[in-house]
């Protein structure tokens, strides 16, 4: 078996006494494709960076269990791809060469890897730009190119934090293909966004803002407990009420 959870657990987090998490607390389970959504400043990046170790909670803590036991953070390590907000992939190598590139980082097999860089390649529809830098394709195939990549040494857990941002919408829906191909395997995927419509393609998401969590569930479940149409409409009604 490979299920795998996250608990996070009263995590506060502040810089220079601005809070950017407040008692967070929330559970992940494997299979499911969750969203952590809220506007520039809710502390969705705070929380990743926190989650991965790369930074230190001033309080609480984030615990992660393969089948039901705890696992000590290093030696799970392995098995967590992430992708940043940033431009993490090199603008002078091809398609080709990253994937050429991560293969021998995570050390995979040759055989493992021509089945995995085959299917990967046709999922994302890259087969006919395998020679392109990465530094000469567009937002959507550039964001597409770090997601197959991440993928390729098979992880357990993916960490994506604002994937989709800037990226045209025809290329988001294919990126959300992916994502969603990722959660067919087995993979526990979480991403943040601040984009609202994104919400209801997450089989459950986690509403931010101003580090604190808000409400937790499946998204048609919560429109229909807060009696909005659409996460913009929560999100402007929960601030009316403050």
């Amino acid at each position: 078996m490979n299920e795998v959870s996250i608990d996070v657990h009263n995590v506060s987090k502040s810089f220079a006494g601005v809070v950017a998490l407040r008692d967070v607390s929330l559970k992940f389970h494997t299979g499911e494709l969750y969203g952590i959504i809220g506007p520039a400043g809710a502390g969705k990046t705070t929380l990743f960076r926190v989650m991965l170790h790369l930074m230190r909670a001033d309080s609480g803590d984030v615990k992660y269990l393969r089948d039901g036991k705890i696992l000590d953070f290093d030696a799970f390590r392995q098995h967590i791809s992430y992708m940043p907000q940033s431009q993490s992939l090199y603008a002078d190598l091809s398609v080709s060469e990253h994937l050429d590139f991560f293969k021998q980082l995570y050390g995979i097999s040759d055989d493992e890897y021509i089945q995995r860089r085959k299917y990967l390649v046709h999922l994302a529809r890259l087969d006919n730009f395998l020679t392109r830098p990465a530094g000469k394709l567009s937002g959507g195939m550039y964001k597409k190119l770090g997601l197959i990549c991440a993928l390729l040494r098979s992880p357990l857990v993916m960490l994506l934090d604002e994937p989709t941002n800037g990226v045209d919408p025809i290329s988001r829906r294919e990126f959300w293909n992916l994502l969603n191909s990722a959660r067919g395997m087995g993979i526990l995927v979480i991403i943040t966004t601040a984009y609202m419509d994104e919400a209801e393609r997450c089989s459950d998401v986690v509403l931010m803002d101003g580090g604190k969590v808000i409400a937790t569930g499946e998204p048609v479940k919560l429109l229909k407990e807060y009696n909005c149409d659409n996460f913009d409409d929560f999100f402007i009604n929960q601030r009316g009420t403050k």
